[in-house]
């Protein structure tokens, strides 16, 4: 059996951007989502995993749970001042998450800037889990 590469796509949108993200499992569509949302935020590239942070999240689902998560990544980011790059889901169930966020603070001489991310909007929002896959789709409110 071929494995698939877990991927993500940006997706256009008249207000908004989208990330539509894949993997082997919906764990892996949701750390390709993560990545997705920092490379719109930036160059990735220029990002070394120096530290790590845990996160961890409860929810009422696994919708509200991929909005949850993809915006304490975008606290790391805004508030902390903290670029994540690698991204493992330890643990994911229906009313639970736990991840850890490696990465590094944030350097305005080392890190180029791409778009401003205000929101991880509820907008066309899918979580979708079968054998062997895992699709998620989002809209971030730039």
């Amino acid at each position: 059996m071929s494995r698939t590469l877990p991927t993500f796509q940006l997706i256009d949108h008249p207000a908004d951007l989208g990330i539509e993200a894949q993997g082997e499992s919906l764990s892996e569509a949701f750390e390709q989502a993560a990545v997705g949302l920092m490379s719109v935020i930036l160059d990735l590239s220029s990002v070394e995993p120096l530290m790590s942070k845990e996160v961890t999240l409860q929810g009422s689902g696994l919708e509200h749970l991929l909005v949850k998560w993809l915006s304490e990544v975008l606290y790391l980011y805004d508030g902390e001042k903290f670029v994540g790059r690698d991204f493992s889901i330890c643990e994911l169930r229906d009313d639970f998450l736990r991840a850890t966020v490696r990465g590094e603070q944030f350097v305005a001489d080392k890190h180029t800037t791409r778009l401003d991310v205000k929101a991880v909007t509820y907008h066309q929002l899918l979580v979708e889990q079968t054998t062997g896959a895992g699709r998620v789709r989002v809209f971030l409110d730039i």
